[in-house]
């Protein structure tokens, strides 16, 4: 299953699933739930942090939590 970290710079996606244990509270206050649209903006060159638009709100979070959100990408 695909996961936040293996997006492309402006590709889009819907959040599917993600392990509440593994994904910090602050990230779902921010609207990062399943259902929602997930967007890559940019990444740096060691792709750590990505920085996305999860419904209108920008945020960066590391590869390893980004590993840890399944996503369905759209076209």
């Amino acid at each position: 299953m695909p996961t936040i970290a293996d997006l492309k710079k402006g590709q889009k996606a819907k959040i599917t699933h993600m392990s509440s244990k593994a994904i910090p509270l602050k990230l779902f206050e921010m609207g990062c739930l399943p259902g929602n649209e997930v967007q890559l903006v940019q990444n740096t060159p060691f792709k750590d942090p990505l920085y996305l638009n999860v419904n209108d709100t920008y945020l960066a979070i590391r590869q390893e939590t980004a590993q840890q959100i399944e996503i369905e990408i759209l076209l």
